[in-house]
């Protein structure tokens, strides 16, 4: 990535920095490699943040799915941990997960169920095979203790596992369907949308070796550091992320060897390689020593996430653009790469991150209003639906991560929360499915990579030139919803 003119003196955010185009030979967007290669498998460059209220077993399967991959929150207990990545290593890399209820089922507690999943309709089994389908519309002005097998519709129609997702595609459109079971033989094994069809046919799942879904953890830097990590890898994460606010200290440094010892050994075991990333930071200097420490990525970010209040709270932190650029040039030259954490609003920050040299970004808040984030479906008195959100340092989070700690010590710590404890995340009624805002995001950076004429991420950082606008500059790029 090079500056269109001299460098600026002063350090950048996303708001701050547009792109050029560029001759370009790359005719379309599907061109595109959008691959990583910082050895995590991931076929897209986003990987959701460890974050409770976004991240989950739900989010890491479908974005996983995609090609993308979730990180499991530090502060979950173990035995859900473990529990959650033999779910996901056990789902379908195609087929969606479906939404199951029995025949006795009450019609309020499916209605209550719809909202888990994105494909709008819940699966009724009856003695293990697919009896029939209930959506929203089956519920309308029903009593809520009626059974589904009142309601419900017949499955008229399955499609088979070993049919082609074009195929599956062209069958739902001809028969006028947007939802089937997917069956191997008598086998259940998933359903799958038109929606979700037709992406099948663009997004590379993301898998380990043996063909199963991949998804990461976090570990802290506190307690048995390597004992954590090895029961994390005995469960089968095949990333860890070791994980604190403040990522350039001696704690991180003296955990880093701990956590890589522990990879080492499950390595000559298994004879697989799990990456560790490591962070928050924001220097070059930082990115040296954590890489030095045993770290393959470098976490890069502190204060741009939507429910951080580090920067108002105490100064510290640095504008995003700038971090990821230092960092990642730092990285580079010490044989690492670097995660673009926080900060991204629009599919234009994504790119920009991208630009900047990171191989993947992270992103948090703007998927905790999904479908498939963990927290329950709420609504407020418009009618709007939404998830609550809230800050990994916020005095919620930290009383979930210290419910071990003594009542004297837990309130030591609550007197110093910093971050957001409660934030409404209203679903977009366009896009209220995480695999919606995947789309809008691939389409934004497939297209910013042709303009730049990169067919992979690589040729993206190298072919990238950047720009420093105003205010005004950055206003006058913002759509306009109505005459003015």
């Amino acid at each position: 990535m090079k500056f269109i003119n001299d460098t600026p003196a002063h350090d950048l955010t996303y708001h701050d920095v547009f792109m050029v185009p560029r001759r370009s030979g790359v005719t379309s967007r599907f061109d595109v490699d959008l691959a990583t290669n910082d050895g995590t498998g991931t076929t897209l460059p986003l990987v959701v943040s460890n974050m409770t209220a976004v991240s989950g077993r739900r989010m890491a399967e479908t974005v996983a799915r995609r090609g993308a991959m979730a990180v499991i929150p530090q502060d979950i207990p173990p035995d859900v941990v473990a529990n959650t990545v033999a779910r996901i290593k056990n789902s379908h890399p195609v087929y969606d997960t479906p939404v199951t209820v029995t025949p006795d089922t009450t019609v309020g507690e499916a209605m209550s169920l719809l909202p888990k999943r994105a494909h709008g309709a819940v699966l009724v089994i009856d003695g293990g095979a697919p009896a029939g389908i209930v959506t929203a519309a089956d519920g309308t002005e029903i009593d809520r203790f009626a059974q589904v097998h009142e309601v419900m519709n017949p499955v008229e129609r399955t499609l088979r596992a070993d049919q082609s997702p074009q195929e599956m595609f062209g069958e739902l459109s001809e028969h006028h369907m947007d939802y089937a079971p997917v069956m191997d033989g008598d086998e259940l094994v998933g359903v799958i949308t038109r929606r979700g069809a037709l992406r099948a046919t663009i997004y590379r799942p993301a898998l380990d070796s043996d063909g199963r879904l991949i998804v990461a953890a976090a570990v802290g830097i506190n307690g048995d550091v390597q004992g954590n990590a090895k029961e994390l890898l005995a469960m089968g994460v095949d990333t860890l992320v070791v994980d604190t606010a403040h990522g350039h200290q001696e704690k991180m440094l003296d955990a880093l060897p701990q956590v890589t010892s522990a990879r080492d050994m499950h390595a000559s075991s298994s004879g697989r390689r799990t990456p560790v990333a490591a962070g928050n930071v924001v220097s070059a200097e930082a990115a040296r020593d954590l890489i030095g420490a045993g770290a393959d990525i470098i976490k890069v970010g502190v204060g741009p996430g939507a429910m951080c209040t580090t920067r108002m709270m105490t100064g510290v932190g640095r504008p995003q653009f700038s971090a990821v650029l230092d960092c990642a040039e730092a990285a580079v030259q010490a044989g690492g790469s670097v995660w673009a954490d926080g900060g991204v609003r629009y599919p234009r920050d994504v790119a920009l991150a991208l630009a900047a040299g990171a191989n993947s970004v992270m992103i948090g808040s703007w998927f905790a209003g999904t479908y498939e984030s963990p927290g329950n479906m709420m609504y407020a008195s418009d009618g709007r639906a939404y998830k609550e959100s809230f800050g990994m340092a916020s005095s919620r989070a930290v009383a979930n991560r210290t419910r071990d700690a003594s009542g004297i010590d837990r309130a030591r710590m609550a007197l110093f929360e910093e971050g957001i404890s409660s934030s409404r995340m209203f679903l977009d009624p366009e896009r209220p499915g995480v695999e919606d805002l995947i789309d809008q995001i691939v389409a934004g950076v497939r297209s910013a990579a042709t303009y730049a004429g990169a067919r992979t991420l690589s040729e993206f950082n190298e072919r990238a030139v950047i720009g420093v606008q105003s205010a005004a500059g950055y206003d006058e790029g913002r759509p306009i919803s109505s005459s003015w």
